[in-house]
């Protein structure tokens, strides 16, 4: 049953599934789904639980290829608890807790590895582009990025987030 919630939660939000409809996703009485989960809300907490993916680690420069690594992987495998999460997000309060409890933890890490006095700041654009990546292409479905290939998404943001980490160092000035 977690599994069809989880995909429910992550196509349609919060609100607007409901326990009927895992039900039926799940081919079960809506009274069993309500026996093991007790609610909506706790459904919601279960279907949304998923193994973590290892924070990143290390110099800025491995920061940067670990965050890249984890948007490649998270475009190409739909990942509907993080998707249910992000969908939910402006109307569930739990599930905006959720993600900024996650982001905060990714800042903490990133900007510890970033030698620069905006570290945090950094390190939060850093996460805002790379969740505003993953919305637009598994829940916004913008034309183009829904479609391209995981890797050239990465290729082309590899400059920006290797930039805003710090990991590669300044250009030498030859005046």
């Amino acid at each position: 049953m977690p599994a069809e919630a989880r995909k429910l939660f992550a196509e349609s939000g919060y609100d607007r599934t409901t326990i009927r409809a895992v039900a039926a996703a799940a081919q079960v009485d809506p009274g069993l789904v309500m026996h093991y989960y007790g609610n909506k809300e706790r459904l919601f907490a279960r279907a949304t639980q998923t193994e973590a993916p290892p924070l990143p680690g290390g110099t800025a420069e491995q920061v940067a290829e670990q965050l890249l690594d984890r948007l490649r992987h998270s475009l190409t495998e739909e990942p509907n608890g993080s998707l249910a999460l992000l969908r939910s997000m402006l109307t569930h309060p739990e599930a905006a807790h959720e993600i900024r409890s996650t982001t905060r933890a990714y800042k903490d890490r990133i900007s510890a590895a970033i030698p620069d006095d905006e570290a945090n700041l950094r390190a939060d654009v850093v996460n805002a582009a790379l969740i505003g990546v993953v919305l637009g292409r598994h829940l916004i479905k913008l034309d183009y990025l829904a479609d391209a290939d995981p890797q050239q998404i990465v290729d082309i943001l590899r400059p920006c987030v290797r930039s805003l980490t710090k990991a590669d160092p300044p250009a030498a000035d030859h005046n």
